[in-house]
């Protein structure tokens, strides 16, 4: 099989889905022209939509080094620098995209999304949009709008690029997740939920096991920055109460229960319209990821009951301790974080 025939077919099967037997016939055609920058490109972009990131940056590495002339390998190689957070690397990358074809739409909006990792907000929307104008009506242009308007905090805007796109193609999935992903963030918990769950029963063999649980990560973050808010006020009257004005103390009981009260509403108040589904998703989550999450859970119930201890019986220690747990929280955070990238 020639190199042109390999492409071809390894393409055709990505198209549909078919990523083992894309990745076959790329490694196939590979093995009669092993320095083939455009099937080394494919087989990166294969590998990345498998999401074994790790491999397709090396592919991407290896199309680089074989066709460095290739727009298309450096904007691979970005794609994947971006999913494995070397945001900086992936700016150079996909600046090289660009400066290689610069009529190119796609390579200014691999740009975008390079810049939008960067948390350069600004020139991502200027790539984004200089991206769209060389595509109009490109639902990748659109939902690239969507992104960076999302990563800088622009819901609404975010929003309608989303729904443009899925005005254009409405059984894009991406786009789907993406305004099921918006609808979270509004704490529109059922709309998101249903969203994400029409996706996965038509995506079976890919579901987003991640964003299914955000109801219970979402909380876990929120609870986590109230109650180092909350234990540090209660801490604070204490010591008020202590030194100089001793009714602080009585004051810091009564804010130890409406912290508690909060905090636990706050929590009912996500998890409740959720349902089962995130729960039923939360084993099935990586190893480390599912371990991190559930201790937090765990961690996050302890302190609430020490906040309530204090309340009911004025042990000063008991909001000390709840303090105590922020930390530890973080931790755990960041424990999460680094297992849903394994």
């Amino acid at each position: 099989m020639s190199g042109d025939e390999a492409y071809r077919r390894a393409h055709r099967l990505a198209q549909v889905g078919r990523f083992d037997e894309a990745e076959r016939a790329a490694r196939d055609g590979l093995a009669a022209a092993p320095d083939d920058g455009r099937l080394l490109t494919l087989l990166a972009t294969v590998l990345r939509l498998r999401r074994d990131y790790a491999a397709a940056l090396a592919a991407a590495d290896t199309a680089v080094a074989a066709a460095p002339q290739l727009a298309e390998a450096h904007a691979e190689r970005a794609e994947s620098l971006i999913l494995l957070l070397r945001a900086k690397e992936a700016v150079a990358a996909a600046e090289q995209a660009v400066r290689l074809a610069p009529l190119d739409a796609s390579a200014h909006l691999v740009l975008a999304r390079a810049l939008a990792a960067a948390r350069d907000s600004a020139r991502a929307r200027v790539a984004a949009a200089h991206g769209l104008s060389l595509r109009p009506r490109s639902v990748e242009g659109l939902l690239t709008v969507a992104d960076v308007e999302r990563d800088a905090g622009n819901r609404e805007a975010a929003t309608a690029a989303a729904r443009a796109a899925l005005a254009i193609e409405p059984e894009n999935t991406y786009g789907r997740w993406l305004v099921a992903m918006l609808d979270a963030e509004r704490l529109r918990v059922r709309r998101s939920m249903r969203g994400l769950r029409d996706v996965a029963r038509d995506n079976p063999a890919r579901p987003d096991l991640i964003a299914m649980t955000w109801p219970i990560r979402g909380v876990l973050s929120g609870l986590r920055r109230g109650l180092a808010v909350g234990a540090a006020l209660v801490c604070a009257l204490l010591l008020v109460g202590h030194w100089w004005w001793p009714p602080a103390a009585t004051f810091a009981r009564i804010v130890s229960v409406v912290i508690a009260a909060v905090l636990t509403g706050f929590a009912v108040r996500v998890l409740a319209p959720a349902g089962r589904l995130p729960w039923r998703c939360l084993p099935l989550l990586p190893a480390m990821m599912r371990r991190a999450t559930v201790a937090g859970l765990a961690t996050m119930a302890v302190a609430i009951a020490l906040l309530i201890l204090h309340a009911v019986t004025g042990w000063w220690i008991a909001p000390v301790l709840a303090l105590a747990l922020v930390p530890v929280l973080g931790a755990l955070g960041l424990i999460e974080l680094r297992g849903a990238k394994r």
